[in-house]
């Protein structure tokens, strides 16, 4: 399929090509959307949250003990006070303390009128109807002043956050029964061979079991991405434009798995030409190499090859800039900065990712591992790593101890 050449680029590094895949994504915004605060887990916020109120709204102890006032507070030995009542989270307003009085108090409950310090309950002990205080504590002790954690007008969340556990506490703690995200980006995933047959089907002569379409969904749902649809398509080109127009009436991305090289059954390329647009085809990557990009319709499609490194490689370096584009939000910083465990020859002039454990000793130096397995069909180097090395364009040698660019993979640490 030489003559591709003339009709759509090819060739890109991996840079160029991720530069047009997000300027063009960023031109393609995604709507917001109001979700309940309990399905918002893994969403992204789509406005600044400001703090509505002080956080905590009053201040309150942060032991279970005796409220007092400071001046009371014995400097050495002990000190008797009088209980005057009890004061608990939730619970109901206590006399003023007064000198030589005190409240015990749990985890929670508001300061009363009159203390300024908390004497922890292990300080302490009761004789004769009286709180016995011993000596240390100091003004102000276990005191949890109010808007000690967020002020009101505080910007406490920025538009593009990830909404994670704590997030997602954060917006519960103002109130919050719901929050604006991003619409999350709706996919269809299409896998592609004659060979693919589905986990639990028997194998015939020459056939697979359809591990992209497991392994590749569940790398974009760990990304953000809405799976509508899965498929599973033969190697027909009539059966592969239908699919393929069936799913840009429905998605914002198709992203496919194979039939995009340059073989006689590879037809995606020339079809994908006929029926929509193709912005670049093949990257100077390994692995990963035939990657195509295009769209059909409004939906952008990112033509991944069929080795399943190959299609991990490629979705983390190339496909998930543009969910960040299309979020309208700065991407995380994505790389880390590791040492080799073990030397790498690097006699080509792609850019190269290979699978690598990482680990960080005692020196807290992050080490990265090069997989024994680095063939772009072999799935156990994807399974067993935690990150991806990034090597550079160009033949050159990376030595032991030398620091290389990680990008770490979904799930790591874990």
């Amino acid at each position: 399929m030489a003559e591709e050449d003339d009709i759509f680029p090819t060739g890109l590094g991996v840079e160029e090509a991720r530069a047009h895949i997000v300027a063009i994504a960023g031109a393609r915004k995604l709507s917001t959307e109001t979700v309940a605060l309990a399905a918002a887990a893994g969403r992204v916020l789509a406005n600044d949250v400001v703090a509505a109120f002080d956080v905590p709204g009053f201040a309150n102890s942060a032991m279970d003990g005796f409220a007092l006032r400071a001046a009371d507070l014995p400097q050495v030995g002990e000190k008797p006070l009088v209980l005057i009542g009890e004061v608990f989270a939730g619970g109901h307003a206590v006399a003023k303390v007064e000198k030589d009085t005190c409240v015990r108090i749990t985890t929670g409950a508001p300061i009363p009128l009159g203390a300024d310090s908390v004497v922890m309950k292990e300080n302490t002990r009761i004789e004769d109807g009286r709180v016995i205080v011993i000596g240390g504590a100091r003004h102000g002790a276990n005191i949890r002043v109010a808007g000690e954690d967020y002020r009101a007008g505080e910007t406490a969340l920025t538009r593009g956050r990830r909404l994670g556990p704590a997030q997602l506490g954060v917006l519960a703690c103002f109130g919050m029964a719901d929050v604006s995200v991003v619409r999350s980006p709706r996919a269809v995933l299409l896998t592609t061979g004659d060979e693919l047959v589905a986990p639990g089907e028997p194998l015939g002569f020459g056939q697979i079991h359809d591990s992209n379409r497991y392994g590749l969904g569940g790398l974009l749902e760990s990304l953000g991405v809405e799976l509508i649809h899965r498929e599973r398509v033969r190697d027909d080109p009539v059966a592969l434009r239908n699919v393929l127009l069936r799913a840009a009436g429905d998605a914002d991305l198709i992203v496919s798995s194979g039939g995009v090289s340059a073989g006689e059954a590879d037809f995606l390329p020339r079809l994908v030409a006929e029926i929509g647009r193709v912005h670049f085809w093949k990257v100077r990557i390994k692995p990963g190499m035939p990657f195509l990009f295009g769209q059909i319709g409004h939906a952008l499609l990112f033509a991944l090859p069929g080795n399943p490194v190959s299609g991990f490689a490629t979705c983390m370096t190339l496909l998930r800039p543009a969910l960040a584009a299309m979020a309208d939000v700065e991407p995380a910083p994505t790389t880390l900065r590791a040492r080799l465990r073990s030397g790498i020859d690097k006699r080509h002039t792609r850019a190269e990712f290979q699978r690598a454990k990482l680990e960080c000793d005692a020196q807290a130096v992050l080490w990265a591992t090069p997989h024994a397995k680095q063939g772009s069909g072999m799935l156990r180097g994807v399974a067993e790593a935690d990150a991806l090395i990034v090597l550079p364009e160009g033949e050159r040698s990376f030595a032991v101890g030398e620091l290389v660019d990680v990008l770490p993979l979904p799930g790591w640490p874990e």
